[in-house]
């Protein structure tokens, strides 16, 4: 029996989530969630549970509401990097999930990383 897509995704991103996590312990991860018609970003401290920063292109001080393209996700890029500072963050992990890192996953993270991110 054929697996669909969404069983291949779950699957590559846990397998993508636990090989970062063995190899980046005690450290901070980036998390990216991309669906249809937005993009969403987080900066997670895992031992602590908590979410320390986070951009979405839900966002209206964005302002690409409702976009989900390469321009949105360098701009949300951006932004986590700014609110990354502010909270104190420098280093962090980057968590891409079961997305490949090309086109909007990748803008994201070039422009996180223009913005003074290291991972």
């Amino acid at each position: 029996m054929a697996n669909s897509k969404r069983t291949l995704f779950l699957k590559r991103r846990l397998r993508v989530r636990n090989k970062l996590r063995k190899r980046n312990v005690g450290k901070l991860r980036l998390s990216v969630h991309r669906s249809s018609k937005n993009i969403s970003v987080q900066i997670i401290d895992d031992a602590q549970g908590t979410t320390l920063a986070s951009a979405s292109s839900l966002e209206k001080a964005l302002g690409v509401v409702g976009k989900n393209n390469v321009e949105a996700a360098s701009k949300v890029g951006a932004a986590i990097a700014e609110r990354a500072k502010k909270a104190g963050v420098e280093e962090c992990y980057f968590d891409r999930g079961g997305f490949l890192f090309h086109g909007k996953v990748k803008a994201l993270a070039d422009a996180a990383r223009e913005g003074g991110l290291k991972f």
